[in-house]
C-alpha cells in the first residue's frame, strides 16, 4: 500500500463499557484498516491504526462521534512508526 501512516489514537469520554471497541474494529475493518484497539486504565480508548491518508482520515472522523451511546470529550492523533498490522484486534493494553 502506497503512503501507509500509522496513526496512534487517544479518545477520552464515555468510551468504555458501551461498545467502543467493537465498533471500532467494525468500521476500521470496513475501510480496509490494520491494527489495534484497547481499553486504557485512565478510562481512556487507545487505537493504534495504519491505512492510506484517505482511510484513515475517515477513521479518524468516526472517533469524534464513535457508537451511539458513546460521549467523545477528546481525541487526540498522533503520527508514529509504521508497525505493518495485519488485522485491526481487540488487545489488553496492559500486558
Amino acid at each position: 500500500m502506497k503512503n501507509k501512516k500509522h496513526l496512534r489514537i487517544i479518545i477520552q469520554g464515555r468510551v468504555q463499557g458501551i461498545g467502543f471497541r467493537f465498533s471500532a474494529v467494525s468500521y476500521a475493518k470496513k475501510l480496509g484498516l490494520a491494527g489495534t484497539v484497547c481499553n486504557q486504565n485512565d478510562g481512556s480508548v487507545l487505537i493504534e491504526v495504519e491505512g492510506d491518508q484517505d482511510s484513515l482520515e475517515t477513521f479518524v472522523a468516526w472517533c469524534h462521534q464513535g457508537p451511539r451511546l458513546a460521549k467523545i470529550k477528546q481525541v487526540e492523533v498522533f503520527e508514529n512508526k509504521i508497525q505493518n498490522y495485519s488485522d485491526f484486534e481487540i488487545i489488553n493494553c496492559n500486558s
